[in-house]
């Protein structure tokens, strides 16, 4: 079996390497029969093949079992591209749990264990912007005191699209994502839907249309809906009352990043993008490129990416293992990364995640 990794940039590889080297432990104690492979990507691929993303690239990525993704800001760019909308990785799930250590803001995160599905393709992220010029003679119903369209001035558009298609598959996702958390924790699964539907009655009202429609196919599972600014406030005062949340991709993208607020930051942020016959796994911090070369990036997020990479491939034992030495490290808290209000670095905190696999 075969994993592409892409290390990402700036300070991203300081976090990625030492956690492959956590899950080449895992991998030779329990025998998992990976291989790590490497796509030719960014400056030197330029160099060798004339472009940063060239088909040797595409051809080992597809011929992978997942990817194992760091952050990018822009060499590895077209990889990440084709990893979401070449290989249709349309839901993009990020769990937000707390484990006691943790640097949260809340006085007591204990039990704050929910998911944000979002979906990951349409939306405003089609990215068809343009002048509203462009628009002018096409006929808009006036909704607002600014007038009709060709009178409100110099400025410009972004196309906003939510299709069947794409909501059906990511609250179907949702749903299934709910029910196998609930069996394994034995309580009744319930889904939380959310977006501008009181405004964008078109749109985002389409989007919670079709998962109420969807709940009649999944009568066990209980959903309830909030527009988004109201479940803004609820994230914050009621986040244990989550389990699974699903929403469109703009709003996926931002309340997931606030969601990682609620247990101490983005450094704690794991992500999967999942399609129909591929995923890959990303954290979701970004490449901190203003403490590059100093070697404390929190490792967190990239370690568990991990554990949802190899609960996705089926190890689920060495997925266990690798979760259990996480939450250990936090609870013993000698090996936290400044983020998290320590001064280890992060290969420290690497060693202590390795030293509690117990392997």
């Amino acid at each position: 079996m075969q994993i592409a990794v892409i290390e990402g940039d700036d300070a991203a590889p300081e976090a990625m390497r030492p956690s492959l080297e956590i899950l080449e432990r895992l991998n030779r104690h329990y025998a998992l029969g990976i291989d790590w492979v490497y796509p030719p990507i960014g400056a030197p691929a330029e160099q060798e093949f004339g472009s940063p993303f060239p088909m040797e690239a595409q051809q080992i990525i597809d011929a992978a079992s997942t990817t194992y993704f760091g952050s990018t800001s822009g060499n590895a760019s077209r990889a990440l591209f084709y990893l979401r909308w070449g290989k249709e990785t349309y839901a993009n799930v990020r769990p937000c749990r707390y484990f006691m250590g943790m640097s949260s803001p809340l006085s007591d995160p204990t039990g704050i264990d929910f998911v944000v599905v979002r979906e990951n393709l349409e939306d405003l992220y089609l990215g068809i912007e343009g002048d509203l010029d462009e628009l002018r003679g096409l006929n808009f119903p006036q909704r607002t005191r600014r007038g009709a369209l060709s009178e409100i001035g110099e400025g410009r558009y972004a196309v906003k699209a939510i299709t069947r298609h794409g909501t059906e598959r990511v609250v179907r996702f949702a749903f299934e994502l709910a029910q196998k958390r609930a069996q394994a924790a034995g309580r009744v699964p319930h889904v939380t839907c959310t977006a501008k539907y009181n405004m964008l009655a078109r749109s985002d009202g389409y989007f919670v249309d079709i998962a109420r429609d969807l709940a009649a196919e999944y009568p066990d599972v209980e959903l309830d809906t909030f527009i988004i600014d109201d479940f803004a406030c609820r994230i914050i005062a009621q986040p244990k009352a989550l389990d699974v949340v699903v929403m469109p991709n703009l709003y996926g993208d931002i309340m997931s990043d606030a969601a990682a607020g609620l247990i101490g930051g983005l450094g704690l942020a794991a992500s999967g993008c999942y399609g129909r016959d591929y995923a890959y796994f990303e954290s979701a911090h970004g490449t901190a490129p203003d403490i590059a070369g100093q070697n404390i990036i929190n490792p967190t997020a990239t370690l568990l990416s991990g554990v949802m990479m190899l609960n996705y491939l089926g190890f689920v034992r060495a997925g266990e293992s690798l979760e259990r030495a996480i939450e250990a490290t936090y609870a013993d808290g000698h090996a936290l990364t400044p983020d998290q209000g320590g001064t280890a670095s992060t290969t420290d905190f690497c060693a202590s995640v390795s030293d509690h696999l117990g392997v």
